[in-house]
């Protein structure tokens, strides 16, 4: 049975239910109000008759019928009732519509008004089943029961009465439930609009497969209403986001998301732009939540660059070493030349004595005394980097301190060291120019590891220094280089993990005339460095390059 079929039927029997019971319980309620009606009509016509003083004086008469009976049935037809019966005490008649059982006695047991209470009920006398009501005559004088005064109707009156209204009420029930079906017919097919004409089986399918490919993707997917509030968050975006679906959805996106991933979501990405959210690199994209000025529903894309972000980190390094390499070669070319001119033509102390003010070492090199940074990592980083300056024509200087014993910091920090180290220097290399100097120096003194950065470049102006370690910000956006999808991660990344170590980072005014970045980062005792490492091989989490 199609879905048409099955809410128009089950709409129907609904109305058709309630309306029947509401018309059953309008006429039982109608037939109560006629017979509680016709009941104090006959309560009053016989407490009318049983006080009448010509009926109670009637009654010491030697013919009270010849009194009763006139008055009874003037007020029979004035009241229209079936019956008005005046008795004695025996139960004679002196009264009745049919005058021959007047003086005969009372088919019915007289004995309840009789002991002064007032009778209501259905009996049958002489008439047929009557509805009645009686009532004791006193005598004014002496206050004894004297007799009574029976008022009543008949059932088949009541019937009539009642079927009477109940057409009404059986055409008011009809013609509700015509228009109960007929509005269920309308209703229903608002609602296969409304489903696209979808069956059951189809709803259940397509459901059935929005969960599993939403809880399956490796894309984070957040879903906003047009209101702006967030009405889905997938297994992925849980994880990327570090935050459990019940926590984001049902409040404002802006509320819910950190603030670069609402700007992403609202203004609409459809290229993807590179966003921090916590120390996890994202590429973003959305759909924005306006359509020609109007607000509408949106969905967030989220995909974890955070490894392809350290790899293309990691290339980098390997293009400054093979660029290092390329000019070692040459600069190794320019020296054999020398010697072999040298020793053509006779030269040969000469090419010994060049030789030996050849400078050992390669492109690659550390300046002299950088090797007491101990640790492996550390060191092959700062390699690279001065590499990397010498090539830019930019003298790039490492000094250690004499109390560092960066081979016990390294590890300790879980590669924390190496992204706040590697990003600083790139910051202060791209900032520099040819001739320029950068000086990076490592401390480590009561418990600490700082870290400065010094550069002769353009500097950071005073007003500006707070707000280039916010993510998206850069003075060095190109077009050549995507712009601001592709920069402004570095220090925003240097200042949340250097917060989550409980440090802090500032910039200041560099004695070589450019920026100083200071980093002051506590180093954790044995026990929390073990757990770091134990956290990092098993998150592998941003920062394990730089």
């Amino acid at each position: 049975m199609s879905l048409r079929v099955q809410l128009v039927l089950l709409q129907a029997l609904i109305v058709c239910l309630t309306t029947a019971t509401t018309g059953l319980v309008a006429g039982a309620i109608q037939e109560q109000s006629i017979r509680d009606s016709y009941e104090d009509r006959m309560e009053a016509v016989a407490l009318s008759v049983a006080r009448l003083p010509a009926i109670t004086d009637a009654f010491d008469d030697a013919d009270p019928a010849a009194v009763v009976q006139p008055i009874a049935e003037v007020i029979r037809k004035a009241s229209d009732v079936t019956y008005v019966v005046v008795t004695d005490a025996e139960g004679i008649r002196y009264s009745h519509p049919n005058p021959e059982l007047i003086g005969q006695q009372v088919s019915t047991d007289p004995s309840v008004p009789l002991s002064g209470e007032i009778f209501v009920g259905t009996q049958t006398g002489t008439l047929g089943e009557s509805w009645r009501v009686k009532v004791p005559i006193y005598d004014e004088t002496t206050g004894t029961v004297i007799g009574t005064a029976s008022v009543g109707i008949l059932e088949s009156e009541l019937s009539a009465d009642f079927l009477d209204n109940v057409v009404w009420i059986v055409a008011a029930v009809a013609g509700s439930a015509i228009l109960g079906v007929f509005g269920a017919t309308w209703v229903t097919a608002v609602i296969r609009r409304r489903i696209y004409r979808l069956e059951p089986r189809e709803i259940a399918s397509l459901v059935s497969n929005r969960e599993t490919t939403l809880h399956r993707l490796s894309e984070g997917v957040v879903a906003v209403d047009e209101r702006g509030v967030v009405t889905l968050v997938n297994d992925a975006a849980e994880r990327l986001l570090d935050a459990r679906a019940e926590d984001l959805t049902g409040r404002p996106a802006d509320e819910a998301l950190p603030e670069a991933l609402a700007h992403v979501l609202e203004r609409g990405e459809s290229e993807g732009q590179l966003v921090l959210a916590g120390e996890r690199v994202l590429v973003a994209r959305s759909t924005g939540t306006r359509a020609g000025g109007d607000a509408v529903e949106a969905t967030l894309l989220l995909r974890d660059h955070t490894e392809l972000h350290g790899l293309l980190q990691r290339l980098d390094g390997v293009a400054s070493v093979a660029t290092g390499l390329r000019a070692q070669a040459h600069e190794f070319a320019n020296t054999m030349h020398v010697v072999q001119g040298l020793l053509e033509i006779g030269l040969v102390e000469e090419a010994r004595a060049f030789i030996a003010r050849a400078t050992p070492g390669g492109a690659v090199g550390l300046p002299s005394g950088a090797a007491a940074l101990g640790d492996t990592e550390l060191t092959v980083l700062l390699a690279v980097k001065v590499a990397l300056a010498r090539e830019l024509g930019i003298e790039l200087t490492v000094e250690v301190g004499e109390d560092a014993e960066a081979s016990d910091v390294g590890p300790a920090f879980g590669g924390d060291l190496l992204t706040v180290v590697g990003n600083l220097v790139d910051n202060a290399l791209e900032a520099c120019g040819l001739g320029d100097t950068v000086v990076v120096r490592v401390d480590v003194a009561a418990g600490s590891v700082h870290v400065t950065v010094d550069d002769s470049g353009p500097g950071v102006p005073a007003d500006r220094r707070e707000h280039v370690f916010t993510e998206g910000v850069s003075s060095k956006t190109t077009e050549a280089d995507g712009g601001a999808h592709r920069r402004g991660i570095g220090l925003a990344l240097v200042r949340r993990v250097v917060a989550r170590r409980l440090g802090h980072v500032r910039i200041v005014e560099s004695d070589l005339g450019g920026a100083r970045f200071e980093v002051d980062v506590p180093v954790p005792p044995p026990a929390a460095a073990d757990q770091t490492r134990a956290d990092v091989s098993a998150t592998d989490p941003v920062g394990t390059t730089p």
